[in-house]
């Protein structure tokens, strides 16, 4: 399935509890299942990437595949330029987790804004192959990064 816009869709979260006293011991979020329909086909590939903090990654673009992603671990900002120019800055981490959708095509960057490394979870629908040649490096010239220089949650 490729997809055509940017969407941010919320995950299913729940809460788990003890076999014995049935206490919270955690929680169990759901990022893929084959029968929702979110993605539209099987990942091809799945991976984790870490971003230490205030760093950015990108931006970049992919001419082959689409891109679900998800923060696992800390706090981040994408920044999503559309096909029309206009950015969209989505902020994800772990407490409210939410799946970003990233067409083929459009470019992005994310930035850690926690002060710990955070680690976000990528699933697409194309695998990558060293020498494919697939991601390009673009510049956000036009963007104002200094907004987030001093923004640690």
């Amino acid at each position: 399935m490729n997809i055509d816009s940017i969407r941010v869709i919320k995950l299913e979260s729940h809460d788990t509890k003890d076999i014995v006293d049935k206490h919270v011991n955690g929680n169990l979020t759901v990022i893929w299942r084959d029968w929702d329909s979110v993605i539209g086909e099987n990942p091809k590939m799945i991976y984790i990437t870490s971003i230490n903090p205030g760093e950015v990654k990108g931006p970049h673009l992919h001419t082959k595949r689409d891109s679900f992603m998800t923060c696992i671990l800390g706090r981040v900002v994408f920044i999503v330029k559309d096909l029309e120019g206009v950015y969209h800055e989505i902020i994800c981490d772990e407490k409210e987790p939410v799946l970003l959708c990233i067409p083929k095509e459009f470019a992005s960057a994310h930035i850690n804004i926690s002060n710990k490394s955070s680690s976000i979870l990528v699933l697409a629908n194309v695998s990558w192959m060293p020498n494919d040649n697939e991601m390009k490096n673009v510049l956000f010239d036009d963007y104002d990064w200094i907004k987030w220089k001093n923004y640690v949650s």
